[in-house]
């Protein structure tokens, strides 16, 4: 889609410091929004706001832990007193950790979950009131492939990512009366900054392309296009759905 459609509307990105994040940051920016990029590392968020400038887009820094209700909480207050509102919502903030769950501690357990999963609820709480009051709203929540196969390893990932397909729909069913729409993308894999030491170990990486059918790494700027489109007039009538972008992965 082309031309500035989200002009005058306020997009929140968590998670916006790079990859995906980032990614769709600048999307929406492209697209008019005006953007209030979310992340806990100052520095990678900065590069994300200058990105930002380049293309024209209107954008601010929160530095916030979406774990932190009091977090959460002052960053709605310092959004609503930069931007006047808030439209628009990806909540693309997570973590993970690789370990079978019998050998999981209970912090680790919920550094996962809380990030992932609480997290979400957490955002979403404090801005679904200004979009009611906008009587308009995109929220799109980032889940995984992982939401719908297991894998050994990623019990605390697997079971935050399902969790907030659940939420996703049940979110979609308490807002869609308000013109708000809620919409999970769950990724494949993608070149980003993460898995660039998967990318670079030779082996794995044609292992993991051998099973990918599209026998590709997706690429970040496809995210961003779906989360603009998901974010236009166009999809007014698709919610609580969730849509995988991963090169065929869970097809197989």
């Amino acid at each position: 889609m082309e031309g500035k459609f989200l002009q005058g509307k306020v997009a929140v990105v968590t998670g916006a410091s790079r990859g995906l994040g980032r990614a769709m940051a600048l999307a929406l920016g492209e697209s008019g929004a005006r953007l209030a990029l979310v992340g806990r590392n100052r520095d990678k968020l900065a590069e994300t706001r200058k990105l930002a400038a380049e293309i024209g887009a209107e954008s601010e820094l929160f530095v916030t832990d979406v774990r932190d209700e009091a977090q959460v909480a002052k960053l709605e207050k310092d959004v609503i007193v930069r931007f006047g509102g808030a439209h628009i919502l990806i909540n693309n903030a997570g973590t993970a950790i690789r370990k079978n769950v019998a050998d999981f501690s209970l912090d680790e357990w919920k550094l996962v979950t809380d990030t992932n999963l609480t997290g979400v609820f957490l955002v979403s709480r404090a801005f679904i009131p200004h979009m009611k009051k906008a009587k308009w709203g995109r929220i799109i929540n980032m889940t995984s492939v992982m939401a719908h196969i297991g894998s050994a390893g990623r019990g605390a990932y697997c079971a935050s990512k399902a969790g907030l397909l659940g939420l996703t729909k049940c979110m979609a069913l308490e807002l869609v009366g308000d013109g708000i729409t809620v919409v999970a993308i769950s990724p494949g894999f993608y070149e980003t900054d993460l898995t660039a030491p998967l990318r670079a170990d030779a082996q794995k990486n044609a292992a993991l392309m051998a099973a990918t059918p599209a026998g590709r790494w997706g690429r970040p700027d496809e995210i961003g296009s779906l989360a603009r489109y998901i974010c236009s007039d166009a999809t007014a009538f698709m919610t609580g759905t969730d849509i995988l972008m991963d090169g065929g992965w869970v097809a197989q």
